[in-house]
């Protein structure tokens, strides 16, 4: 059938992208070697994936290459974030791709296609198999006690105490501590319940969180003279932690990042900043000067 420049440049588009994602699907299927059932779906849904691309081409009569460094990126994804993050954003991009092809329902099997597409949705989120994701409620306890209670800590400390390391030494004996009883709290709590998951990997997860957490809070403080400086760079790595987090979890999820992110932020701010009133009302009331 003849096409029109634009109609031909976007079917080259929507080709490109198809092959690009034959060979993403590819590449995170041979990463699920302890996954069977994860790499034989992958590998279908990569079968499919060139089925389309060779469609496309009988219209374009032109092969097109597959985007290079999508396929890198996507893979390290994968390795670094898991599988389930690194498809999740891929089928982001086959969402978009439905739109394009709902242009041009009219031309033969496109309504195929877009079949097609929609089922990869649906086995996508049935194949995922992913211990981590398991224990997301572990990490987010970890992630939000620290973030909440660390914040408030540094907060109250800088005005009260006025001194980066023994802001840092304190803050990381607290936050230490916490993360121990964190830890052994989920433990008590998971190994009471049956849902599954394991006690020892439910404590290691939020232990693991706060840790984390906590090495990034107080960096500032060990790194800088200027308290406030100090205390402002806090602020911010807590921010980039909390938007970093809500957006894998919104996405791995399927929910919205904007509701969980403000509501987080909210949270660990308001402590914040209530903690420094009140470590400035102490330092001021009791007259102690450090």
């Amino acid at each position: 059938m003849e096409l029109t420049p634009s109609q031909r440049t976007l079917i080259l588009t929507a080709q490109r992208q198809e092959i690009t994602s034959h060979h993403i699907y590819r590449k995170i299927a041979e990463q699920q070697k302890h996954h069977p059932e994860n790499r034989e779906v992958l590998y279908r849904i990569a079968e499919d994936e060139i089925k389309h691309y060779n469609w496309l081409k009988r219209l374009t009569q032109t092969d097109v290459s597959p985007i290079r460094s999508q396929i890198v990126l996507f893979s390290l994804i994968s390795k670094t974030l898991g599988p389930t993050f690194a498809i999740k954003l891929l089928e982001k991009n086959e969402e978009r791709a439905q739109v394009e092809y709902g242009e041009f329902a009219a031309l033969p099997q496109i309504t195929d296609i877009m079949a097609d597409e929609e089922r990869h949705e649906q086995e996508l989120i049935a194949m995922i198999s992913e211990e981590r994701l398991n224990y997301m409620g572990s990490v987010v306890l970890g992630l939000n006690d620290a973030l909440v209670e660390l914040t408030g800590a540094l907060a109250g400390l800088t005005f009260a105490l006025q001194n980066p390391q023994l802001i840092a030494l304190t803050g990381s004996i607290t936050g230490i501590a916490a993360a121990f009883s964190m830890a052994a709290s989920e433990y008590l709590s998971t190994k009471s319940e049956e849902n599954g998951k394991k006690a020892i990997k439910a404590s290691w997860y939020t232990g693991v969180a706060y840790i984390f957490t906590v090495m990034c809070l107080i960096m500032p403080f060990l790194l800088l003279d200027n308290v406030y400086l100090s205390l402002s760079l806090t602020l911010s790595a807590a921010a980039l932690i909390i938007a970093g987090f809500n957006y894998y979890y919104a996405v791995v999820k399927d929910e919205k990042f904007g509701a969980r992110f403000t509501e987080m932020i909210l949270l660990s701010f308001g402590v914040a900043a209530l903690s420094f009133g009140v470590g400035w009302a102490l330092r001021h009331f009791m007259g102690i000067e450090v």
